[in-house]
C-alpha cells in the first residue's frame, strides 16, 4: 500500500508555479501573437508561461510520486535564509536613509557573517571592495546617481 503524499512546502511552490504559468499563458493569450513575420506582445510570455507550466508539471508530478521525501531545510539552513532575507528587508528600507554605499557595505559584511566566512579582516575586506566597486561602476563609469541618504 502507498504512503500518503506528504505536503511540503516544496509541493507547494511547485503548485504555485504551475498557477503562476498557467496565468501568464492565459493572461498574454489577449495580447495577440501576430504573425511569423511580425511577432505580436503576446508570444514570448505566451510561450514563457506555457514553459513554466510544464516544467512545474513535471516537477510537481515527480515531487508526489516520490515516497522517501526528507526536509530540504534543516534548522540551520533556516535561519540562515531568514537571516538573509531580513538583512535584504533592511538593506531596502534603510538604503534611502543612509545611501546605497553605506549600506551596501554593511549588508555586504551581514552577508559574509550569516555565512560564516572566519574573522573580520575577510568580511571587511569583500564588503568594503563590493561598496567600493559598485560606486566605481556606477557613479563613477555609467554616471548613476545612486540614493546619497543623509550622508551625502
Amino acid at each position: 500500500m502507498r504512503k500518503a503524499a506528504i505536503f511540503r512546502l516544496e509541493t507547494c511552490f511547485d503548485f504555485l508555479m504551475l498557477v503562476l504559468g498557467i496565468v501568464i499563458a492565459v493572461m498574454s493569450w489577449g495580447y495577440g501573437f501576430g504573425k511569423f513575420a511580425r511577432p505580436g506582445p503576446g508570444l514570448y510570455p505566451f510561450f514563457i508561461g506555457v514553459s513554466i507550466a510544464i516544467f512545474a508539471l513535471f516537477i510537481l508530478i515527480s515531487e508526489l510520486r516520490s515516497e522517501n521525501r526528507k526536509p530540504i531545510i534543516d534548522k540551520e539552513s533556516a535561519r540562515t535564509l531568514i537571516l538573509m532575507a531580513a538583512t535584504f528587508c533592511l538593506w531596502i528600507v534603510v538604503m534611502p536613509l543612509l545611501g546605497y554605499v553605506l549600506v551596501t557595505l554593511l549588508a555586504a559584511l551581514a552577508f559574509c557573517k550569516i555565512m560564516k566566512l572566519e574573522g573580520w579582516w575577510k568580511p571587511l575586506a569583500v564588503s568594503g571592495g563590493t561598496a567600493l566597486f559598485i560606486y566605481l561602476l556606477f557613479d563613477y563609469w555609467l554616471y548613476i546617481d545612486l540614493p546619497r541618504g543623509i550622508l551625502g
